[in-house]
């Protein structure tokens, strides 16, 4: 199974936008540069980003900024913030009534797709930017020792 790439992608901007403000222009070439992306996909990104809260941009001169502190801000907000729909699962509305399985299949399954939608909510609400930020600023130091 395979989900979408906004909040790897969204997540790898923000991180970015730590690592490098003040120290180079974060424009969206450049932020593609490290993602690997079409500037594009960038721009869109950042404008839900914007949107959500979580950066400002300054048009035109290449400045992307965090709108909050890195503690502040979790998985689940970059997630919201990306992603079309807050649901992990899309089940299929029209099943067939006359089938006993169809009659019945979400009576069984609806509560614990909700479940396990809930459980990934809640993992990562639990994980913070500041956490990731450590994290990637200790393998770069790794790196250099």
């Amino acid at each position: 199974m395979q989900f979408s790439s906004r909040l790897p992608i969204a997540t790898h901007i923000l991180l970015c936008i730590v690592t490098f403000d003040g120290k180079e222009k974060l424009t969206s070439d450049f932020l593609a540069g490290s993602v690997n992306v079409n500037p594009v996909i960038i721009r869109n990104t950042l404008g839900k980003l914007k949107t959500a809260g979580l950066v400002k941009v300054d048009a035109g001169i290449g400045g992307a900024h965090l709108a909050k502190d890195p503690q502040q801000i979790t998985l689940l907000d970059v997630f919201r913030a990306v992603e079309e729909e807050d649901d992990l699962f899309h089940f299929h509305d029209n099943p067939n009534p006359d089938c006993p399985v169809g009659c019945h299949v979400h009576d069984v399954l609806d509560d614990k797709l909700d479940g396990v939608n809930d459980a990934m909510k809640a993992q990562l609400a639990s994980i913070c930017l500041q956490t990731l930020i450590d994290d990637l600023q200790h393998k770069i130091q790794s790196e250099k020792e």
